[in-house]
């Protein structure tokens, strides 16, 4: 087993339609709204930027990502991720209902060297983290795609 290797799958449910969820999600400039653990995202370019998280341990993950996929008709955004995690990050939305099943899927390998490191004594601490990031990544979006348009502004 790879120690520094992670696969992560969350399922998030929404009230709000798909078309909503996504272009929300398309916007990744706007995470830190709300998305507490993403602390900036900062546009290179059309395609490119640099984004920074944090969650509950006191260190801090800065990536790289460029858009692999952006496909609004399937509702899926695909992005690649370098620095101090490599790999990819994808979200695909389907209708459920009159709201939104949200898959959130990543497989990355963390490259950040303190991390590396620490990854074997490390790793269930490190998964707890990620959880409480997605925890509130939902509990965010959530409340940002229920909010009225002209709030959001």
């Amino acid at each position: 087993m790879d120690w520094c290797r992670y696969r992560f799958r969350s399922v998030w449910r929404l009230a709000a339609p798909p078309d909503a969820v996504y272009a929300v999600l398309e916007r990744a400039e706007e995470y830190p709204r709300w998305w507490p653990q993403v602390r900036e995202v900062v546009p290179l370019d059309d395609t490119t930027g640099t984004a920074r998280f944090r969650s509950l341990l006191p260190y801090e993950l800065v990536v790289t990502v460029r858009a692999l996929r952006r496909d609004p008709d399937a509702r899926i955004l695909e992005v690649g991720l370098g620095g101090d995690l490599e790999g990819w990050v994808r979200w695909t939305l389907t209708a459920e209902g009159t709201g939104t099943r949200a898959v959130y899927e990543q497989e990355v390998e963390v490259r950040a060297r303190l991390l590396r490191v620490l990854a074997v004594p490390g790793r269930p601490v490190f998964r707890a983290n990620h959880a409480l990031m997605m925890r509130g990544g939902r509990r965010g979006l959530a409340a940002h795609v229920e909010e009225p348009l002209e709030e959001r502004r």
